[in-house]
């Protein structure tokens, strides 16, 4: 039975089989409808030949879904003692999220953020709330002031926010990039004498796991893209290539993350701030190849007004970007010898000149994908020298 109130003190680092609660669970599975809604207007603003201002506004409303699911996972790791408190602040930070969601088509089609901005500061109050919690309950001087700056450098952050409502159009991207340099700075500043005490098995379970399910959200939009390019358009042929390359690309990646074990990059402060940043451009790229398969299928049957090469590159690119993201993280650090450090590199640059193969680049970067790994595993069971799980 759940407690009302316990105190919100800090776990142990080394907690032995710590895993992932249902709760947080729940709270991935709910993001990713925010990461859906980021994606669809993705397509939409591609598909219309507005590729830029899309790719911009993904961006940026991609970056307040990901910073606030980070900062809670972060969180969580250090100080979840799932009483009915916790339980209940959780659940709004999930509510905040829902409201984001629900403002992405406005921020895509008018440039207006008022809803984005409230739904991200309804999370972003929640987050700081729980920083206070902490901070009364902490017994070292140390924690406490490292909890008290947490909570000013959110509340501070989310009045700067408030310039992206009123500054002109022109001068919002740059508004954009220096709050977010902001917010990447707080919990640099928070925990510059004392670090929380997030658990390095934990922060890896909760990235992997955020992974598999925007990977699944990927294979769902690029699965109701290609059965309605067959239902409505009788384009089997068009559409298959773009399926089976699809669906080797997905596996591929979701191969070519987990075969190393990324906890074992964990062993600071200062790696878990470079790894976690770094999975920004991981998660929004494998997002964005999900958008990318259904921009391919609408060019195919003819409703996306771009051409081949541009709908080729909407799934080459973010693809390219996701294995070179995913080998400078933390892949190459399991890597023995020149051989094993370039597959990754050289298979991006093979996955992007796919994309001049016409009606067959998603088929072709699929089979690189595919190769990739193929090679990465004998490559992997030729060398003695190379860990145990490493591949690809």
């Amino acid at each position: 039975m759940t407690q009302p109130f316990l105190p919100l003190t800090a776990r142990s680092r080394e907690e032995s089989h710590r895993a992932s609660t249902p709760l947080e669970l729940f709270f991935d599975l709910c993001f990713v409808v925010a990461v859906a809604q980021a994606g669809a207007e993705l397509v939409h603003a591609i598909a219309e030949g507005h590729a830029g201002e899309g790719i911009l506004n993904y961006a940026m409303v991609f970056f307040a879904i990901w910073w606030a699911w980070m900062n809670f996972s972060w969180f969580a790791s250090a100080y979840d003692n799932d009483d009915v408190l916790y339980r209940v602040v959780t659940l709004v930070q999930i509510a905040g999220v829902l409201v984001l969601a629900a403002g992405v088509s406005r921020a895509f089609a008018d440039h207006d953020f008022l809803v984005v901005y409230l739904g991200y500061l309804v999370m972003r109050l929640a987050m700081a709330s729980q920083w206070l919690r902490a901070a009364h309950h902490a017994t070292d001087p140390a924690e406490r002031t490292m909890c008290r700056r947490y909570a000013g450098g959110v509340l501070t952050v989310q009045v700067g926010w408030l310039a992206l409502l009123l500054a002109p159009e022109p001068a919002r991207p740059w508004v954009f990039l220096v709050m977010a340099l902001a917010e990447m700075a707080v919990p640099v500043y928070a925990e510059k004498d004392a670090p929380s005490n997030w658990h390095p098995h934990h922060i890896a379970e909760r990235y992997g796991l955020f992974t598999i399910i925007v990977l699944g959200e990927t294979v769902a939009a690029a699965t109701v893209a290609v059965k309605t390019g067959i239902i409505e358009n009788d384009a089997l042929g068009e559409v298959l290539p773009i399926a089976a390359g699809g669906l080797l690309l997905v596996f591929a990646a979701w191969w070519i993350y987990f075969v190393v074990p990324a906890h074992d990059r964990l062993t600071s402060s200062r790696q878990g701030f470079l790894w976690g940043y770094g999975h920004y451009v991981i998660f929004a790229s494998a997002a964005a190849v999900g958008a990318g398969l259904e921009i391919a299928v609408e060019q195919a049957v003819g409703k996306a007004h771009i051409s081949t090469l541009a709908a080729s590159a909407a799934v080459t690119i973010p693809s390219a970007v996701f294995l070179l993201s995913v080998w400078l993280l933390h892949a190459r650090y399991f890597k023995v010898g020149i051989a094993q450090q370039l597959v990754l590199p050289v298979s991006s640059l093979a996955i992007l000149m796919c994309s001049f193969a016409g009606r067959w680049a998603v088929l072709a970067a699929g089979l690189v994908a595919a190769v990739t790994v193929a090679v990465g595993v004998t490559l992997t069971a030729r060398n003695p020298r190379t860990r145990a799980r490493t591949a690809a």
